[in-house]
């Protein structure tokens, strides 16, 4: 199974998502591949933010060989789920689709945590360092119940 996590830039909330995905399905012993990306390219090549790879390393994870990038339609290909973490990602990712094959792949990841109700992963990019806790925690919990649903 191939995973793509987008958020807007890929420096905050897709690293979490996809070290803490990667993170579990190390632990499984998944033979899975994880991404992440951004629907913006304003942070291209850049690492996430320290304030992601300081509360992933918390948590035993290693958020340093990630750098950000924007999404690009061959990841329509390439991934079988894109997991967005708000509405707006799911708005910009679907813009790129080319077809309902495409569309379908796209979900909002806390539907997994809350099945049914378009909850939003908040963008703790302006706010302090326990807003990264915050999410941290949130997009733990939905990949947990992601596995819980595929793996």
């Amino acid at each position: 199974m191939n995973i793509l996590m987008v958020c807007l830039g890929n420096i905050c909330r897709s690293p979490l998502a996809e070290g803490i995905m990667q993170h579990k399905i190390k632990e499984r012993g998944l033979n899975w591949t994880v991404d992440s990306a951004g629907t913006g390219d304003w942070h291209s090549g850049d690492l996430p933010d320290r304030r992601s790879i300081e509360t992933a390393h918390k948590h035993g994870i290693d958020l340093s060989q990630q750098r950000a990038r924007q999404i690009r339609k061959a990841d329509f290909e390439a991934f079988d789920h894109i997991l967005v973490m708000d509405a707006s990602n799911y708005q910009n990712v679907s813009q790129l689709t080319q077809n309902e094959t495409h569309r379908a792949k796209i979900e909002l990841i806390l539907n997994y945590a809350t099945p049914g109700r378009n909850q939003q992963v908040p963008d703790p990019y302006y706010g302090g360092d326990e807003g990264f806790e915050q999410v941290f925690q949130m997009l733990d919990l939905a990949c947990e119940k992601f596995l819980e649903q595929y793996a």
